[in-house]
């Protein structure tokens, strides 16, 4: 799961996130509200925890109503400087789903936040499943074929990534720029590696591959049916472009006519 975190205070934010991605989450972290504002719109945030103190020329307060109006399902987790009710209440009402007051313990805002996805997620989000490989957002857990299958918290992410997007090709910019925040670089084989490792783990000792090579695109996780399938479609197209056989036929010769009078096109 992907977690927005707005944080003024950058030791603070570090030490979070750090915690967070231990837990198998993918996060991002943006210190103004600007910023805070842009990522909330552009990108689909499982949960955003928001500093209500962000600085800048838009306001923590500003940045949760207009998350609130443009995403109204997002569930948001408010962190409060103050230890006053009106203002806990306040955040509640602009459009935050809960309210954490400083200073706060990193097990508090995790159980916290795991309550918070509990609600929001639906059935069939909290569980992702492709053929027989299953992977639990909410407990952190895969199985294939019925089989627990143990992932670091970085293999989980790009499995959860792959799982979400099943189907489609993902190019390795696409995947090191959502799975590890950082800019592609040409020369990086980081997004190589651990396909290897997932593949080790979810495709060794079954007896179809679900993690697919796209040649010049990068991969795709796709159940073996679709590959199959994918790959039979392809084979029949080229096979008709080749086949000297299925040439268009040669036309009719005209009652009384020769062949060598016939004309082909």
């Amino acid at each position: 799961m992907r977690i927005l975190l707005a944080e003024g205070d950058s030791t603070l934010a570090s030490f979070v996130r750090k915690g967070l991605e231990a837990e198998h989450y993918a996060v991002d972290i943006c210190a103004d509200g600007p910023e805070t504002a842009f990522l909330s719109q552009q990108f689909g945030y499982d949960l955003m925890v928001l500093d209500l103190n962000l600085n800048g020329s838009l306001r923590g307060t500003d940045v949760l109503r207009n998350a609130r109006a443009a995403k109204p399902a997002l569930p948001i987790l408010a962190l409060c400087g103050s230890a006053r009710a009106e203002d806990r209440a306040r955040a509640l009402d602009l459009g935050a789903d809960d309210v954490l007051t400083r200073p706060f313990s990193y097990c508090e805002l995790a159980a916290r936040l795991r309550a918070l996805l509990r609600r929001g997620a639906q059935p069939a989000e909290s569980v992702l499943c492709v053929a027989d490989l299953a992977l639990d957002r909410m407990e952190h857990t895969v199985e294939r074929g019925g089989r627990k299958i143990p992932l670091t918290a970085k293999e989980f992410a790009l499995l959860e990534y792959l799982m979400r997007n099943h189907g489609r090709a993902l190019s390795r910019a696409m995947i090191v720029e959502h799975v590890w925040n950082l800019s592609f670089d040409t020369l990086t084989n980081i997004v190589d590696v651990y396909i290897n490792y997932l593949r080790r783990k979810l495709d060794d000792g079954f007896d179809s591959a679900l993690i697919q090579t796209v040649r010049g695109v990068g991969y795709r996780l796709e159940a073996p049916d679709r590959a199959q399938s994918a790959v039979a479609t392809r084979q029949g197209t080229t096979a008709n472009a080749t086949d000297p056989h299925r040439l268009a036929p040669i036309p009719a010769v005209a009652a009384g006519g020769t062949r060598g009078s016939g004309s082909r096109r």
